[in-house]
């Protein structure tokens, strides 16, 4: 599942690249930089093109930038100039290490089994006082579209998931159209967690 979605992005990581790098991203970035304390450890979980990794570098944070595609490591490595780490979410070993996790429209990809332990990978990777920001489709739909794997959330459905997720609680919440051109009906649910 996880490699049919992987082997997309190795295949159109230049298009997807060029769709999403000059993305004005800044709004829901810097909300999430309110949460994280200055100069604080991020971790880009999932971070593409390396636009968001390039702009938390800008605002000096320390970064630590991770994609699953091969392809998308190299240009994200040129384009922020860090080495980016190529690594499946699932590899994530880190124990409180991290102010911040970002995992902007990235662990959508995954199933719900499969996120649930991913969730509680990324919070031991936190520090106690870290906080998560990730975003996901709107809706109720979970399995293949357009040659990737997608789970979608209400509000409500990832309340309900989140209930089963101890070692975190939501912090805040809101409901964005898509930046990306063309793309202004589709909803996102975004999402800050804290580490409790």
């Amino acid at each position: 599942m996880i490699n049919k979605t992987l082997q997309y992005y190795d295949e159109h990581a230049v298009d997807f690249t060029n769709s999403t790098v000059n993305v004005d991203f800044k709004k829901t970035q810097d909300h999430f930089l309110n949460f994280i304390k200055p100069n604080g450890l991020i971790l880009d979980f999932g971070c593409g093109s390396g636009r968001d990794t390039k702009y938390f570098l800008s605002q000096g944070y320390q970064v630590d930038a991770i994609d699953g595609s091969q392809e998308l490591c190299q240009i994200a490595s040129e384009y922020t100039g860090i080495k980016v780490k190529q690594m499946l979410f699932q590899e994530l070993d880190d124990c409180n290490i991290y102010d911040g996790i970002w995992a902007c429209s990235s662990i959508l990809h995954l199933s719900k089994s499969e996120l649930k332990d991913v969730f509680h990978k990324m919070a031991l990777a936190l520090k106690d006082d870290g906080s998560i920001y990730t975003s996901f489709k709107y809706g109720t739909f979970e399995g293949e579209r357009h040659g990737r794997y997608f789970t979608d959330f209400t509000l409500e459905t990832f309340q309900s998931f989140l209930d089963n997720q101890t070692d975190l609680k939501l912090s805040d919440y809101w409901i964005t159209g898509d930046v990306r051109a063309n793309r202004g009906d589709e909803k996102w649910l975004n999402v800050i967690l804290q580490k409790q």
